[in-house]
Protein backbone atom coordinates (compact mmCIF):
# COMPACT_ATOMS: atom_id res chain seq x y z
CA UNK A 1 0.00 0.00 0.00
CA UNK A 2 3.06 2.31 -0.08
CA UNK A 3 1.95 4.23 -3.18
CA UNK A 4 -1.63 4.66 -1.94
CA UNK A 5 -0.37 5.80 1.46
CA UNK A 6 1.96 8.32 -0.17
CA UNK A 7 -0.83 9.74 -2.34
CA UNK A 8 -3.24 9.81 0.60
CA UNK A 9 -0.73 11.88 2.57
CA UNK A 10 -0.41 14.33 -0.33
CA UNK A 11 -4.19 14.45 -0.74
CA UNK A 12 -4.72 15.31 2.94
CA UNK A 13 -2.35 18.28 2.62
CA UNK A 14 -3.64 19.55 -0.73
CA UNK A 15 -7.41 18.94 -0.51
CA UNK A 16 -9.80 20.30 2.15
CA UNK A 17 -11.21 17.73 4.55
CA UNK A 18 -14.75 18.69 3.52
CA UNK A 19 -14.21 16.72 0.31
CA UNK A 20 -14.63 13.15 1.54
CA UNK A 21 -13.21 10.08 -0.17
CA UNK A 22 -14.78 6.77 0.80
CA UNK A 23 -11.75 4.52 0.30
CA UNK A 24 -7.97 5.12 0.62
CA UNK A 25 -7.42 3.87 -2.94
CA UNK A 26 -5.98 5.81 -5.88
CA UNK A 27 -7.02 4.53 -9.29
CA UNK A 28 -4.54 4.28 -12.14
CA UNK A 29 -6.74 2.78 -14.88
CA UNK A 30 -10.20 1.32 -15.41
CA UNK A 31 -12.13 -0.66 -18.01
CA UNK A 32 -15.82 -1.62 -18.05
CA UNK A 33 -16.55 -2.90 -14.50
CA UNK A 34 -12.96 -3.23 -13.30
CA UNK A 35 -10.33 -0.82 -12.07
CA UNK A 36 -6.73 -1.02 -10.87
CA UNK A 37 -5.06 1.12 -8.23
CA UNK A 38 -1.63 2.73 -8.29
CA UNK A 39 -0.11 -0.44 -6.87
CA UNK A 40 -1.66 -2.73 -9.49
CA UNK A 41 -4.39 -4.13 -7.24
CA UNK A 42 -7.50 -5.07 -9.24
CA UNK A 43 -11.04 -4.23 -8.05
CA UNK A 44 -14.54 -5.06 -9.23
CA UNK A 45 -16.49 -1.81 -9.42
CA UNK A 46 -19.97 -1.96 -7.85
CA UNK A 47 -20.05 1.85 -7.41
CA UNK A 48 -19.87 3.05 -11.01
CA UNK A 49 -18.59 6.47 -10.03
CA UNK A 50 -21.84 6.92 -8.02
CA UNK A 51 -24.19 5.85 -10.83
CA UNK A 52 -22.23 7.57 -13.62
CA UNK A 53 -21.01 4.48 -15.46
CA UNK A 54 -24.08 2.53 -16.57
CA UNK A 55 -22.19 1.81 -19.81
CA UNK A 56 -18.98 1.04 -17.92
CA UNK A 57 -15.57 2.66 -17.70
CA UNK A 58 -14.18 3.85 -21.02
CA UNK A 59 -16.77 2.21 -23.26
CA UNK A 60 -15.06 2.05 -26.70
CA UNK A 61 -17.97 3.75 -28.47
CA UNK A 62 -18.00 6.62 -25.99
CA UNK A 63 -14.23 7.02 -26.29
CA UNK A 64 -14.39 6.95 -30.09
CA UNK A 65 -17.19 9.55 -30.17
CA UNK A 66 -15.27 11.88 -27.87
CA UNK A 67 -12.05 11.50 -29.91
CA UNK A 68 -13.92 12.30 -33.12
CA UNK A 69 -15.46 15.41 -31.57
CA UNK A 70 -12.08 16.41 -30.13
CA UNK A 71 -10.67 16.55 -33.65
CA UNK A 72 -13.27 19.18 -34.60
CA UNK A 73 -13.65 21.54 -31.63
CA UNK A 74 -13.76 21.36 -27.82
CA UNK A 75 -15.57 24.53 -26.76
CA UNK A 76 -17.28 27.53 -28.32
CA UNK A 77 -20.18 28.11 -25.83
CA UNK A 78 -23.66 27.39 -27.16
CA UNK A 79 -24.71 30.93 -26.17
CA UNK A 80 -22.14 32.33 -28.64
CA UNK A 81 -22.23 29.95 -31.61
CA UNK A 82 -24.47 26.87 -31.69
CA UNK A 83 -23.39 23.39 -32.82
CA UNK A 84 -25.20 20.32 -34.06
CA UNK A 85 -24.29 17.82 -31.28
CA UNK A 86 -26.21 19.93 -28.73
CA UNK A 87 -29.26 20.10 -30.99
CA UNK A 88 -29.08 16.40 -31.89
CA UNK A 89 -28.82 15.30 -28.26
CA UNK A 90 -31.76 17.55 -27.35
CA UNK A 91 -33.78 16.05 -30.20
CA UNK A 92 -32.99 12.50 -29.03
CA UNK A 93 -33.92 13.26 -25.43
CA UNK A 94 -37.12 15.05 -26.45
CA UNK A 95 -38.20 11.94 -28.37
CA UNK A 96 -37.50 9.77 -25.30
CA UNK A 97 -39.12 12.07 -22.72
CA UNK A 98 -41.32 10.16 -20.21
CA UNK A 99 -44.36 12.31 -20.89
CA UNK A 100 -46.71 12.94 -23.80
CA UNK A 101 -46.66 16.04 -25.95
CA UNK A 102 -43.91 18.25 -27.31
CA UNK A 103 -40.69 18.47 -25.29
CA UNK A 104 -37.67 20.78 -25.05
CA UNK A 105 -34.26 20.00 -23.54
CA UNK A 106 -31.80 22.36 -21.86
CA UNK A 107 -28.26 20.97 -21.59
CA UNK A 108 -25.99 21.82 -18.66
CA UNK A 109 -22.99 20.37 -16.81
CA UNK A 110 -23.86 18.87 -13.40
CA UNK A 111 -26.82 17.28 -11.68
CA UNK A 112 -27.14 20.10 -9.16
CA UNK A 113 -27.15 22.59 -12.02
CA UNK A 114 -29.95 20.63 -13.68
CA UNK A 115 -32.04 20.65 -10.49
CA UNK A 116 -31.48 24.39 -9.94
CA UNK A 117 -32.59 25.14 -13.49
CA UNK A 118 -35.64 22.88 -13.22
CA UNK A 119 -36.76 24.88 -10.19
CA UNK A 120 -36.06 28.16 -12.01
CA UNK A 121 -38.14 27.00 -14.96
CA UNK A 122 -41.00 25.86 -12.71
CA UNK A 123 -41.00 29.21 -10.92
CA UNK A 124 -41.00 31.10 -14.22
CA UNK A 125 -43.83 28.96 -15.61
CA UNK A 126 -46.04 29.32 -12.53
CA UNK A 127 -45.02 32.70 -11.12
CA UNK A 128 -44.75 31.07 -7.68
CA UNK A 129 -41.86 30.64 -5.21
CA UNK A 130 -42.59 27.48 -3.18
CA UNK A 131 -40.91 24.12 -3.75
CA UNK A 132 -41.72 20.88 -1.93
CA UNK A 133 -39.14 18.09 -1.54
CA UNK A 134 -38.81 15.02 0.70
CA UNK A 135 -36.87 13.81 3.70
CA UNK A 136 -33.97 11.61 2.67
CA UNK A 137 -33.75 13.28 -0.74
CA UNK A 138 -30.43 14.27 -2.26
CA UNK A 139 -30.53 16.95 -4.96
CA UNK A 140 -27.06 18.52 -4.67
CA UNK A 141 -24.71 20.66 -2.60
CA UNK A 142 -25.25 24.16 -4.06
CA UNK A 143 -27.29 26.69 -2.09
CA UNK A 144 -30.68 25.82 -3.58
CA UNK A 145 -30.09 22.09 -4.02
CA UNK A 146 -28.68 21.87 -0.49
CA UNK A 147 -31.96 23.35 0.73
CA UNK A 148 -33.89 20.78 -1.29
CA UNK A 149 -31.77 17.90 0.04
CA UNK A 150 -33.56 16.25 2.93
CA UNK A 151 -30.63 15.49 5.20
CA UNK A 152 -28.80 17.86 7.55
CA UNK A 153 -25.49 16.05 8.18
CA UNK A 154 -23.18 16.49 6.40
CA UNK A 155 -24.89 18.50 3.65
CA UNK A 156 -26.38 21.46 5.55
CA UNK A 157 -24.57 21.72 8.86
CA UNK A 158 -22.54 24.92 9.36
CA UNK A 159 -23.60 26.49 6.05
CA UNK A 160 -25.93 29.13 7.44
CA UNK A 161 -29.59 29.88 6.83
CA UNK A 162 -31.21 27.82 4.07
CA UNK A 163 -32.66 29.22 0.87
CA UNK A 164 -36.28 30.19 1.62
CA UNK A 165 -39.52 28.80 0.17
CA UNK A 166 -38.37 25.15 0.41
CA UNK A 167 -40.45 22.63 2.39
CA UNK A 168 -40.08 18.91 3.12
CA UNK A 169 -42.50 16.01 3.45
CA UNK A 170 -41.71 12.63 5.05
CA UNK A 171 -40.76 10.10 2.38
CA UNK A 172 -42.69 6.83 2.79
CA UNK A 173 -40.54 3.91 3.97
CA UNK A 174 -42.67 1.31 5.76
CA UNK A 175 -39.87 -0.15 7.88
CA UNK A 176 -39.15 3.40 9.06
CA UNK A 177 -42.78 3.66 10.13
CA UNK A 178 -43.86 6.02 7.35
CA UNK A 179 -46.61 5.01 4.93
CA UNK A 180 -47.97 6.82 1.87
CA UNK A 181 -50.94 7.95 3.92
CA UNK A 182 -48.59 9.67 6.36
CA UNK A 183 -46.86 11.54 3.53
CA UNK A 184 -50.13 12.72 2.01
CA UNK A 185 -51.47 13.74 5.41
CA UNK A 186 -48.34 15.82 5.97
CA UNK A 187 -48.82 17.44 2.55
CA UNK A 188 -52.36 18.48 3.38
CA UNK A 189 -51.21 19.79 6.77
CA UNK A 190 -48.57 21.84 4.94
CA UNK A 191 -51.17 23.26 2.59
CA UNK A 192 -53.42 24.12 5.53
CA UNK A 193 -50.83 25.55 7.91
CA UNK A 194 -47.86 27.05 6.06
CA UNK A 195 -47.99 26.94 2.29
CA UNK A 196 -51.15 27.42 0.22
CA UNK A 197 -51.01 25.31 -2.94
CA UNK A 198 -51.39 28.42 -5.11
CA UNK A 199 -47.92 29.48 -3.86
CA UNK A 200 -46.24 26.19 -4.89
CA UNK A 201 -44.20 26.14 -8.09
CA UNK A 202 -43.06 22.53 -7.96
CA UNK A 203 -42.88 19.23 -6.14
CA UNK A 204 -39.56 17.47 -6.76
CA UNK A 205 -39.06 13.77 -6.13
CA UNK A 206 -36.57 11.03 -6.97
CA UNK A 207 -38.32 7.96 -8.46
CA UNK A 208 -35.85 6.00 -6.33
CA UNK A 209 -34.06 7.88 -3.58
CA UNK A 210 -30.30 7.71 -3.94
CA UNK A 211 -28.49 8.94 -0.84
CA UNK A 212 -31.71 8.32 1.08
CA UNK A 213 -31.30 4.56 0.78
CA UNK A 214 -32.57 3.37 -2.65
CA UNK A 215 -36.20 3.46 -1.61
CA UNK A 216 -38.59 3.60 -4.57
CA UNK A 217 -41.35 6.18 -4.54
CA UNK A 218 -44.61 4.18 -4.37
CA UNK A 219 -46.78 4.41 -7.45
CA UNK A 220 -49.78 5.48 -5.37
CA UNK A 221 -47.78 8.43 -4.02
CA UNK A 222 -46.64 9.53 -7.48
CA UNK A 223 -50.19 9.20 -8.83
CA UNK A 224 -51.62 11.32 -6.01
CA UNK A 225 -48.90 13.94 -6.46
CA UNK A 226 -49.71 14.10 -10.16
CA UNK A 227 -53.40 14.56 -9.33
CA UNK A 228 -52.68 17.36 -6.84
CA UNK A 229 -50.27 19.06 -9.25
CA UNK A 230 -52.91 19.04 -11.98
CA UNK A 231 -55.52 20.35 -9.58
CA UNK A 232 -53.40 23.26 -8.35
CA UNK A 233 -51.22 24.09 -11.39
CA UNK A 234 -48.02 22.78 -9.75
CA UNK A 235 -45.08 21.38 -11.74
CA UNK A 236 -44.03 17.79 -10.93
CA UNK A 237 -40.25 17.38 -11.27
CA UNK A 238 -38.73 13.90 -11.52
CA UNK A 239 -35.10 14.00 -10.42
CA UNK A 240 -33.62 11.26 -12.61
CA UNK A 241 -29.98 12.20 -12.04
CA UNK A 242 -29.25 8.80 -10.48
CA UNK A 243 -32.14 6.70 -11.81
CA UNK A 244 -31.84 7.70 -15.46
CA UNK A 245 -30.34 6.02 -18.51
CA UNK A 246 -31.28 2.44 -17.89
CA UNK A 247 -30.29 1.88 -14.28
CA UNK A 248 -33.77 0.76 -13.20
CA UNK A 249 -34.58 -1.28 -16.33
CA UNK A 250 -36.33 1.67 -17.98
CA UNK A 251 -34.63 4.67 -19.54
CA UNK A 252 -36.16 6.78 -16.75
CA UNK A 253 -37.15 5.44 -13.34
CA UNK A 254 -40.51 7.19 -13.28
CA UNK A 255 -41.63 5.11 -16.26
CA UNK A 256 -42.26 2.21 -13.86
CA UNK A 257 -45.13 4.19 -12.34
CA UNK A 258 -46.93 5.29 -15.48
CA UNK A 259 -47.03 8.82 -14.00
CA UNK A 260 -45.92 11.65 -16.29
CA UNK A 261 -43.82 14.49 -14.84
CA UNK A 262 -43.63 18.02 -16.22
CA UNK A 263 -39.86 18.34 -15.89
CA UNK A 264 -37.09 15.75 -15.70
CA UNK A 265 -33.54 16.35 -14.48
CA UNK A 266 -30.79 14.17 -15.95
CA UNK A 267 -27.03 13.84 -15.48
CA UNK A 268 -24.57 11.14 -14.24
CA UNK A 269 -24.77 8.18 -16.67
CA UNK A 270 -26.01 10.44 -19.46
CA UNK A 271 -22.38 11.20 -20.34
CA UNK A 272 -20.79 7.79 -19.81
CA UNK A 273 -18.11 9.38 -17.63
CA UNK A 274 -18.09 12.94 -18.99
CA UNK A 275 -19.86 15.77 -17.11
CA UNK A 276 -23.11 16.67 -18.84
CA UNK A 277 -26.62 17.19 -17.51
CA UNK A 278 -29.94 18.55 -18.60
CA UNK A 279 -33.58 19.40 -18.01
CA UNK A 280 -36.18 17.78 -20.24
CA UNK A 281 -39.56 19.46 -19.98
CA UNK A 282 -42.89 20.10 -21.57
CA UNK A 283 -42.40 22.64 -24.35
CA UNK A 284 -44.81 25.23 -22.98
CA UNK A 285 -43.16 25.03 -19.55
CA UNK A 286 -39.59 25.24 -20.85
CA UNK A 287 -40.45 28.20 -23.06
CA UNK A 288 -41.73 30.23 -20.10
CA UNK A 289 -38.20 31.57 -19.54
CA UNK A 290 -37.14 34.56 -21.62
CA UNK A 291 -34.00 34.42 -23.83
CA UNK A 292 -30.85 34.64 -21.74
CA UNK A 293 -32.53 33.32 -18.60
CA UNK A 294 -31.06 29.85 -19.06
CA UNK A 295 -27.63 28.55 -20.00
CA UNK A 296 -24.07 28.30 -18.73
CA UNK A 297 -20.58 28.66 -20.12
CA UNK A 298 -19.98 24.91 -20.37
CA UNK A 299 -23.63 23.85 -20.61
CA UNK A 300 -23.97 21.04 -23.14
CA UNK A 301 -20.28 21.19 -24.01
CA UNK A 302 -19.45 19.42 -27.30
CA UNK A 303 -17.49 16.48 -25.86
CA UNK A 304 -20.29 15.73 -23.42
CA UNK A 305 -22.88 15.88 -26.20
CA UNK A 306 -20.87 13.44 -28.29
CA UNK A 307 -20.62 11.10 -25.30
CA UNK A 308 -24.34 11.43 -24.56
CA UNK A 309 -25.30 10.50 -28.11
CA UNK A 310 -23.02 7.45 -27.93
CA UNK A 311 -24.56 6.42 -24.58
CA UNK A 312 -28.07 6.46 -26.05
CA UNK A 313 -26.89 4.30 -28.95
CA UNK A 314 -25.18 1.84 -26.59
CA UNK A 315 -28.26 1.49 -24.37
CA UNK A 316 -30.36 0.62 -27.40
CA UNK A 317 -27.88 -1.48 -29.39
CA UNK A 318 -26.65 -3.53 -26.42
CA UNK A 319 -30.09 -4.04 -24.87
CA UNK A 320 -29.07 -2.50 -21.56
CA UNK A 321 -32.62 -2.01 -20.29
CA UNK A 322 -33.17 -5.76 -20.37
CA UNK A 323 -29.66 -6.30 -19.06
CA UNK A 324 -30.46 -4.10 -16.03
CA UNK A 325 -33.40 -6.34 -15.17
CA UNK A 326 -31.28 -9.48 -15.60
CA UNK A 327 -28.48 -8.12 -13.39
CA UNK A 328 -31.01 -7.01 -10.78
CA UNK A 329 -32.60 -10.46 -10.58
CA UNK A 330 -29.17 -12.08 -10.33
CA UNK A 331 -28.08 -9.78 -7.50
CA UNK A 332 -31.31 -9.86 -5.48
CA UNK A 333 -31.53 -13.62 -5.79
CA UNK A 334 -28.06 -14.01 -4.31
CA UNK A 335 -28.73 -11.42 -1.59
CA UNK A 336 -31.87 -13.29 -0.48
CA UNK A 337 -29.70 -16.41 -0.14
CA UNK A 338 -27.15 -14.51 1.94
CA UNK A 339 -29.91 -13.13 4.16
CA UNK A 340 -30.69 -16.71 5.28
CA UNK A 341 -27.12 -17.42 6.38
CA UNK A 342 -26.46 -17.49 10.12
CA UNK A 343 -22.69 -17.20 9.62
CA UNK A 344 -22.97 -13.75 8.03
CA UNK A 345 -23.90 -10.34 9.36
CA UNK A 346 -27.70 -10.00 9.40
CA UNK A 347 -29.04 -8.25 6.31
CA UNK A 348 -32.54 -7.41 5.13
CA UNK A 349 -34.86 -4.98 3.34
CA UNK A 350 -33.47 -6.14 0.00
CA UNK A 351 -34.94 -3.80 -2.59
CA UNK A 352 -34.53 -2.00 -5.86
CA UNK A 353 -35.68 -1.51 -9.42
CA UNK A 354 -33.68 -3.09 -12.23
CA UNK A 355 -30.01 -2.94 -11.32
CA UNK A 356 -30.43 -0.21 -8.69
CA UNK A 357 -30.18 -2.56 -5.71
CA UNK A 358 -29.72 -2.04 -1.97
CA UNK A 359 -29.92 -3.88 1.32
CA UNK A 360 -29.59 -2.92 4.98
CA UNK A 361 -27.27 -4.15 7.69
CA UNK A 362 -29.55 -5.10 10.60
CA UNK A 363 -29.08 -5.05 14.34
CA UNK A 364 -30.22 -8.65 14.59
CA UNK A 365 -31.43 -11.39 12.29
CA UNK A 366 -35.06 -11.13 11.28
CA UNK A 367 -35.55 -7.70 12.85
CA UNK A 368 -36.47 -4.43 11.16
CA UNK A 369 -34.07 -2.38 13.25
CA UNK A 370 -31.05 -1.32 11.24
CA UNK A 371 -27.46 -1.18 12.47
CA UNK A 372 -26.60 2.51 12.65
CA UNK A 373 -23.47 3.15 10.55
CA UNK A 374 -23.31 -0.60 10.02
CA UNK A 375 -22.57 -0.36 6.31
CA UNK A 376 -19.23 1.43 6.59
CA UNK A 377 -17.33 -1.54 7.99
CA UNK A 378 -18.76 -3.75 5.25
CA UNK A 379 -17.60 -1.41 2.48
CA UNK A 380 -14.11 -1.31 3.99
CA UNK A 381 -13.94 -5.11 4.21
CA UNK A 382 -15.26 -5.34 0.66
CA UNK A 383 -12.38 -3.18 -0.54
CA UNK A 384 -9.97 -5.58 1.14
CA UNK A 385 -11.70 -8.32 -0.85
CA UNK A 386 -11.22 -6.44 -4.13
CA UNK A 387 -14.66 -4.83 -4.44
CA UNK A 388 -15.60 -1.15 -4.60
CA UNK A 389 -18.89 -0.78 -2.75
CA UNK A 390 -20.81 2.24 -1.43
CA UNK A 391 -23.01 2.89 1.58
CA UNK A 392 -25.95 5.26 1.97
CA UNK A 393 -29.17 5.63 3.98
CA UNK A 394 -30.24 8.07 6.70
CA UNK A 395 -28.41 6.10 9.40
CA UNK A 396 -25.51 4.75 7.33
CA UNK A 397 -27.17 1.35 7.30
CA UNK A 398 -27.52 0.67 3.58
CA UNK A 399 -25.26 -0.98 1.02
CA UNK A 400 -26.03 0.17 -2.52
CA UNK A 401 -25.02 -1.61 -5.71
CA UNK A 402 -24.44 0.28 -8.96
CA UNK A 403 -22.48 -2.18 -11.10
CA UNK A 404 -22.18 -1.11 -14.77
CA UNK A 405 -24.92 -2.61 -16.92
CA UNK A 406 -22.21 -3.80 -19.30
CA UNK A 407 -20.66 -6.09 -16.66
CA UNK A 408 -20.58 -9.80 -17.47
CA UNK A 409 -22.32 -12.39 -15.31
CA UNK A 410 -18.86 -13.60 -14.24
CA UNK A 411 -17.92 -10.13 -12.98
CA UNK A 412 -21.25 -9.72 -11.18
CA UNK A 413 -20.81 -13.11 -9.50
CA UNK A 414 -17.24 -12.26 -8.50
CA UNK A 415 -18.49 -9.07 -6.86
CA UNK A 416 -21.27 -10.93 -5.05
CA UNK A 417 -18.73 -13.45 -3.74
CA UNK A 418 -16.72 -10.53 -2.34
CA UNK A 419 -19.87 -9.20 -0.63
CA UNK A 420 -20.36 -12.61 0.96
CA UNK A 421 -16.81 -12.55 2.32
CA UNK A 422 -17.24 -8.98 3.57
CA UNK A 423 -20.39 -10.01 5.48
CA UNK A 424 -18.76 -12.83 7.42
CA UNK A 425 -19.39 -12.14 11.06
Amino acid sequence: MARNIELLSRRNVAVPRGVATALPIFVSRAQNAELWDEEGQRYIDFAGGIAVLNVGHRHPRVADAVRAQLDNYMHVAFQVTAYEPYVELAERLNALAPFSGEARTLLLTTGAEAVENAVKIARAATGRPGVIAFTGAFHGRTALTMALTGKVAPYKRAFGAPVPHVYHLPFPVPHHGIEVEDTLRALHYLFAADLPPEDVAAIIIEPVQGEGGFHAAPRELLAELRKLCDEHGIMLIADEVQTGFGRTGRLFGIEHSGVEPDLVTVAKSMGGGLPISGVIGRAEVMDAVEPGGLGGTYGGFPLGCAAGLAVLDIIEDEGLLGRADAIGKRITGRLHELAQRSDLLPIGHIRGLGAMIAFDILESRGADTVAINGAKAVTMRAAEEGLILLSCGPSGETIRILVPLTASDAIVDEGLAAIERALRA
